[in-house]
């Protein structure tokens, strides 16, 4: 943070390239498949057809629009069609055999176009890169290999839903996925909406979806939890994103309390719960709040102001800021209104950490280098301390809506 203006560095943000320009990133013996594909698929998002698409892909505009909003860098989550996909890839169902290895090819060549896109703004993005878990070694490569092209935003893990026919995340068959990141310090990202199971096309299905969506992107938190990925791979960053921050404390609690049940039934031969507990307490490790303080961080795409009296519960140190860019949903244009509604009379040294220094610590940011920037665009100390009487009449972001000023103090 420079002396008067926070350093911004938004947790969450998507980008992607054209469908077409995904071809030179393709694997040349593709590129015929590829020809064929993209003449006949049709894009079923509005708002990659609309005038403001190139947002995912435009350098230049994304740069001067973020400085505009106040934010000097970002973390990069997929947004567009990758080749082979059905749609946007957070979204797509597990492949059937015969689909994988072009998907695999469709995700690598997203993660080609990704390193370039992040080269093109030194040390103001982090590429967030995509495997498959269908075939847990290629996934080992594909790690390495991303992060050895300079993609510090690690890896974006798949959701395993009922009905994928893939083994849940619990299992030990992920073990190679979980020590390679440890290995090379590259976080695992979950990231909302890529682990419901497919829920049909009737209008109550949306409704459904919008409501659940979070809850299984969380089960990630237990599922790595309970089955002793963090006991096994203690260096191991998991980053949950975009599935809100209200609910950390509870389901904490609620965790803490199995585990304890859990883990004092493996010592009770004879109890109900004994049959439950064998073997989990050497399997799992230490109490699920305990892991959350050591291993796991929240990307808050956007804290609410009735979830900032929370923070620490949740912990200062583990929540990163999202602007969610460059979604409708997100907080573009109105970064600094939103901040100022969210975080007025929250103090400064907690803010510098929650918008930008937990960030740079997770995803490897050099403030140094941001710093300076911050100092000519960032919002500064005092805007963010005044609040915000009413929000922007035509802002879209949730973060505005009616009832998100209830506080919980």
């Amino acid at each position: 943070m420079s002396d008067e203006r926070y350093t911004v560095i938004s947790a969450d943000c998507h980008a992607g390239a054209d469908l077409l320009d995904y071809k030179p990133y393709l694997e040349k013996r593709y590129h015929d498949e590829f020809d064929d594909w993209a003449a006949t698929y049709v894009n079923p998002y509005e708002d990659l057809l609309a005038d403001t698409a190139d947002k995912n892909w435009n350098s230049e505009r994304r740069l001067a629009e973020l400085e505009q909003d106040g934010i000097v860098a970002e973390v990069v989550f997929p947004n567009t069609i990758p080749p082979f996909f059905p749609s946007g890839s957070l979204m797509a169902p597990a492949p059937a055999p015969e689909e994988f290895e072009r998907r695999w090819a469709g995700l690598r060549a997203h993660n080609r176009w990704l390193a370039d896109f992040c080269a093109a703004a030194p040390g103001r993005r982090a590429g967030v890169f995509q495997i498959l878990l269908n075939d847990v070694e290629e996934a080992v490569k594909e790690i390495r290999r991303a992060a050895s092209a300079g993609l510090r935003g690690g890896l974006m893990l798949p959701g395993t839903p009922p009905g994928s026919g893939l083994p849940e995340l619990h299992s030990q068959s992920y073990d190679p996925i979980w020590a390679v990141c440890e290995e090379l310090g590259v976080p695992v990202n979950h990231h909302a909406g890529s682990a419901s199971p497919p829920l049909g096309d009737e209008p109550a299905a949306r409704a459904v979806f919008m409501v659940e969506t979070t809850w299984f992107s969380h089960r990630a938190l237990w599922h790595l939890v309970f089955g002793g990925a963090f006991r096994r791979h203690p260096g191991l960053k998991l980053v949950l994103t975009e599935q809100g921050s209200g609910w950390i404390p509870g389901v904490l609690d609620m965790l803490d309390y199995y585990h304890g049940r859990l883990v004092a039934a493996a010592t009770k031969a004879g109890t109900a719960e004994s049959k439950f507990g064998a073997g989990l307490a050497a399997r799992m490790g230490k109490p699920p709040s305990e892991v959350w303080q050591d291993n796991c961080f929240v990307g808050a795409s956007f804290m609410r102001p009735h979830e900032v009296p929370l923070r620490d519960r949740i912990g200062v140190d583990k929540i990163m800021w999202g602007s969610d860019y460059p979604h409708d949903e997100g907080t573009y244009p109105y970064t600094r209104e939103g901040l100022r509604f969210a975080y007025a009379g929250v103090p400064r040294e907690e803010l510098t950490a929650m918008l930008g220094g937990n960030a740079a610590r997770v995803y490897g940011f050099d403030l140094d280098l941001l710093d300076p920037i911050a100092a000519k665009v960032g919002p500064t100390v005092a805007e963010v301390a005044e609040p915000l009487p009413e929000p922007p009449a035509d802002a879209t972001s949730p973060l505005f809506a009616r009832g998100a000023r209830v506080r919980v103090w």
